[in-house]
């Protein structure tokens, strides 16, 4: 395949047709209950892996594909770190984060920019506003959305450095026949053990490589075990970074810093975890939305004793669960019985 909006990409072994998992191949995972009645339903997939990459808990149809989205983001920072490109351990974090757009963070992009003596327009990801809510109306003010916004500039500013360090061309770089995205492959398949059955396009413009949420959960075990190399430099940089991923107050950032989780939200629901020993949990909402993700992975990450309860209970409060009526409390999101 050449360019990266050729046709996907697609394994002639594949077991059944492309597509997240249907209603019937799904659980419920969570729902929104309000005044004691359940208002919505949240069904979906997920998995629990040992360090070991064996299956501890499965709940849905977690052997069927699933684009990762971000959750895909520590295999293409890995990628780019072992060109052997030199990012101080913010900027590492950066080029795995799916940040606010705070200044701070935007600070962070423009430093890896420079290293590479390359400018905003350079990034392949298209303009957007800032996710954190201050940020996003100071852009308002000051001209609108910019490239160094969007969620995954960070990402893309650590591929452009990757590239001029390794004198690779910078203008296609997101073509998924260049040298770069061929080594994101290769580390896709290396630490998650399966074969790549299809390839998409992803928001930000990059490629995205769907995986089983079985492959994704071991994939990212062995980065948060990993003892030395490209995965340990960037786990270690996220744990004592935990802001610079995701924002202040935000659920990744939340659980990163009160847990010593590594935590990796991605667009349309899917939610990556991993605890210190390895065990690592991917959850698939079929919704897409995000705002039980949080919650179902802590909980069965709990129930396996990766993560002690009261350390969970202790950052519920920060992952957005009340559900509000005339601005007092009257419910809150949970997990289902499955879970």
């Amino acid at each position: 395949m050449t360019g990266r909006h050729a046709d996907p990409v697609v394994d002639s072994g594949a077991p059944r047709a492309l597509g997240t998992a249907t209603v019937e191949e799904s659980v419920e995972l969570a729902v929104l209950e309000r005044s004691g009645f359940i208002e919505s339903r949240h069904a979906g997939s997920a998995v629990v892996v040992a360090p070991d990459g064996s299956v501890l808990t499965e709940l849905g149809s977690p052997g069927i594909a699933v684009y990762p989205r971000s959750c895909m983001k520590p295999f293409q920072a890995i990628a780019a770190l072992d060109t052997g490109i030199e990012l101080d351990p913010v900027q590492t974090v950066l080029a795995t984060a799916s940040h606010a757009g705070t200044p701070q963070h935007v600070e962070v992009v423009e430093s890896v920019l420079r290293l590479a003596g390359l400018d905003e327009d350079a990034l392949g990801c298209p303009p957007d506003w800032p996710g954190d809510s201050a940020a996003r109306s100071a852009a308002a003010l000051e001209g609108g959305p910019r490239r160094v916004f969007m969620n995954c500039s960070g990402k893309h500013a650590a591929m452009l450095l990757a590239c001029v360090h390794s004198g690779w061309d910078v203008g296609s770089y997101l073509e998924l026949d260049h040298p770069l995205q061929e080594r994101v492959r290769e580390t896709v398949v290396d630490f998650t053990g399966e074969p790549i059955v299809h390839t998409g396009i992803d928001g930000c413009g990059a490629p995205v490589h769907a995986m089983s949420l079985t492959a994704l959960a071991r994939g990212i075990g062995r980065v948060r075990s990993a003892r030395e190399g490209s995965a340990a430099r960037l786990t270690a940089s996220v744990l004592a970074n935990g802001w610079a991923i995701d924002g202040h107050g935000r659920a990744n950032t939340v659980v990163i810093d009160e847990l010593g989780v590594l935590a990796k939200l991605g667009a349309e629901g899917v939610m990556v975890m991993a605890a210190e020993d390895g065990t690592a949990v991917a959850v698939k909402m079929l919704d897409g939305s995000l705002r039980a993700a949080s919650l179902v992975a802590l909980t069965l990450l709990e129930r396996r004793g990766a993560v002690a309860s009261d350390a969970v209970a202790r950052v519920r409060d920060g992952l957005d669960l009340v559900v509000t009526g005339g601005g007092l409390p009257v419910g809150t999101i949970r997990v289902s019985d499955a879970v």
